[in-house]
């Protein structure tokens, strides 16, 4: 979150000239997003290109998390990762190739994963959350946090060709764990992934961050997006706030 308040300079005018013309956004779109601070949980398949359109979009400050060091099978789908960097930290590369396309963004940087012990103070840091972590613990962890200091949430996720995304306000929709009780019994930390998947609902995740952000259009509150690329079926459905909800108290 930023204390003072940063205006647009000529030279952003310049860079981002050709979003400013959207209707409903314009120049005051343009700076809320300036002045945004968002945390990317997770900066792989999808939090990749999450982090690299909101950078590209001109989001003032990108607060990343992400452990471990590059693999050779990180490289199908994590978009910031380059084979040269193999076998070093992958926050070391997510923040060199963020600031080759964008080096006036300012980047928080942690070297690990979003868990239970430093969830509260690294959200605390943030106006809105976009969750790409494929572990239920981390999703919870952030889950939680952004109930209880009232933080808007971008919840993403994909499975083979199949995603989804939703958009939590706290005291307004349903939490993650409305939908979610408990981690699926199912779910396990590899799956299979092609990284467009990832890659294309990343990118309906940002619009829906910078909708949030910007405040224009119709965001996906109380809404989940299924999509099934195996059929190219899109899918758009009510989800409900769960009465006996262990995080959210359905308010």
């Amino acid at each position: 979150m930023t204390d003072e308040k940063k205006v647009l300079t000529e030279l952003d005018r310049q860079i981002y000239e050709w979003q400013m013309w959207v209707p409903d956004f314009g120049e005051v779109g343009q700076e809320k997003l300036k002045n945004a601070s968002i945390l990317v949980s997770r900066c792989g398949g999808l939090g990749s290109v999450v982090a690299y359109e909101l950078a590209a979009a001109g989001i003032g400050k990108l607060v990343l998390a992400h452990a471990g060091n590059l693999k050779h099978s990180d490289l199908n789908r994590q978009l910031l990762m380059t084979y040269d960097h193999l076998g070093k930290p992958r926050i070391d590369s997510v923040q060199r190739r963020l600031r080759d396309l964008n080096p006036h963004i300012e980047i928080e940087p942690y070297g690990e994963n979003i868990s239970e012990s430093n969830a509260r103070d690294i959200v605390s840091n943030v106006d809105l959350i976009i969750d790409c972590a494929p572990l239920f613990d981390e999703r919870f962890a952030m889950n939680r946090q952004a109930v209880v200091q009232g933080i808007p949430l971008v919840e993403c996720a994909m499975y083979d060709l199949e995603a989804q995304v939703t958009t939590i306000i706290p005291q307004e929709t349903p939490c993650l764990a409305c939908l979610y009780p408990d981690q699926p019994p199912m779910w396990e930390r590899q799956f299979p992934v092609f990284g467009a998947v990832s890659g294309m609902i990343g990118c309906i995740a940002v619009m829906e961050a910078i909708k949030t952000i910007a405040g224009f259009g119709q965001t996906l509150k109380s809404k989940m997006l299924n999509v099934d690329l195996r059929s190219m079926k899109f899918q758009i459905i009510d989800i409900y706030a769960s009465s006996d909800c262990r995080v959210c108290g359905h308010f």
